[in-house]
């Protein structure tokens, strides 16, 4: 038998039971489609997340107090006695390759202005803060450098804020009041927008040291630290902690490099991706038994039909590549119709809810593909060996 008169046998006797052939099919592309779903819902978070933590810069390290320790099998973090200060990081800015250090804390606070008052998030941040997340001002300048210990009442507003109370006036050297205390305005951040649920632009910055007090706090949450993006990263962490261990006695603090930590995340919505695609194959695996049932219930039907090509010569192989060819078919028929209506469904949920990162993994897709055409022949090898093993006389008898 050629090759094409075997593929006119496959295509028609396909068409002869249309109905059965498309549910069959149907169940291959439902599989699919949640394959491209899932992993395009999976692959948009892994970017998204990505993207949040990146667009301030790579070369950022976190150093906060208190070490965290493992003991035994349980993780367990041992508060220091000894705070991180203003002056810790001050020393730190003479580790090899730092750049700039930026002394943070955090808290929310009332900002008051001519009988308007609302609550935002203060930062308590140094003058390169600007510079350590790559921040720019739309207006005026950020924290001047003054002394560290006792700066001056100077605010930079989140561009929310600025409208919020100013509106389209010129907010610098105004006077506002944050957390109660009276400060003049000298600069207005650029609109940054939300980044990991934290609104940047409703916001205010006012000096760390004036921060500690108004929070009435003792130690810093974090030094952020940028350094130069082609020193080793081992050099870096070892300096920040050669300085910390000679101030405070031991290693009281924890090194968080954000290139680590992207590395952790990468790992883990990696493997989350993997997850929802191997859940939404579960899907191909029921089209490959709606296969074998098909497969099987046609070698019965067919089973005079089966025994005229034996008797005019085709061989065991070619019975058994007939039945293969067929169930090959329905899968790769069904995958590339679940790939349309995926990437169809994927695309109308991008247009409809931007917000919602969805990105369609094309690599996912063709590895997908490549199961559902797998799981087809697997499917159909039982029914189309018993097929071919049927004898030329017992199925021509069966007429």
């Amino acid at each position: 038998m050629r090759i094409a008169d075997a593929a006119r046998f496959t295509f028609v006797s396909l068409a002869s039971h249309r109905l059965r052939t498309f549910l069959t099919a149907l169940g291959i592309a439902v599989g699919i489609a949640a394959v491209i779903l899932l992993t395009s819902i999976g692959e948009g978070l892994h970017r998204f997340v990505i993207a949040e933590f990146t667009q301030f810069g790579t070369n950022i390290i976190s150093v906060t107090p208190g070490r965290i320790q493992t003991h035994g099998a349980s993780l367990g973090a041992v508060n220091t006695i000894r705070p991180l200060s203003i002056d810790d990081a001050i020393a730190l800015r003479h580790a090899p390759h730092v750049q700039v250090t930026n002394p943070m804390v955090m808290g929310n606070g009332e900002v008051a202005h001519q009988g308007k008052s609302r609550r935002v998030t203060i930062y308590g941040a140094g003058p390169d803060q600007a510079r350590a997340f790559s921040m720019r001002t739309a207006a005026g300048e950020f924290l001047p450098h003054d002394d560290p210990r006792a700066a001056r009442a100077f605010v930079v507003l989140g561009s929310k804020v600025a409208t919020e109370f100013f509106g389209a006036a010129n907010p610098l050297g105004q006077r506002l009041r944050v957390g109660g205390e009276r400060y003049r305005v000298v600069g207005v951040m650029e609109s940054k927008g939300q980044v990991l649920g934290f609104d940047l632009d409703d916001t205010v910055y006012i000096p760390t040291a004036r921060a500690l007090d108004m929070f009435n706090r003792e130690s810093l949450m974090e030094i952020h630290v940028t350094y130069d993006p082609t020193a080793p990263l081992a050099e870096v962490e070892d300096g920040i902690r050669r300085i910390l261990v000679a101030r405070h006695g031991a290693e009281d603090f924890t090194i968080t490099p954000q290139q680590k930590m992207l590395e952790v995340f990468g790992t883990v919505l990696e493997a989350i991706t993997f997850a929802v695609a191997a859940i939404g194959a579960i899907s191909l695996v029921v089209g490959g038994v709606g296969i074998a049932t098909i497969l099987t219930i046609a070698v019965a039907e067919r089973t005079p039909e089966i025994g005229l090509l034996r008797a005019v010569g085709a061989t065991r192989t070619r019975i058994l590549l007939l039945f293969l060819g067929e169930a090959a078919l329905l899968a790769a028929v069904g995958g590339a119709a679940g790939l349309a209506i995926g990437w169809s469904i994927a695309g109308g949920l991008k247009l409809v809810l931007p917000a919602l990162p969805v990105q369609v993994p094309w690599l996912y897709a063709l590895l997908a593909e490549l199961v559902a055409v797998t799981v087809g022949l697997l499917a159909g090898v039982l029914p189309a060996r018993r097929a071919a093993l049927l004898d030329p006389l017992d199925a021509l008898r069966g007429e």
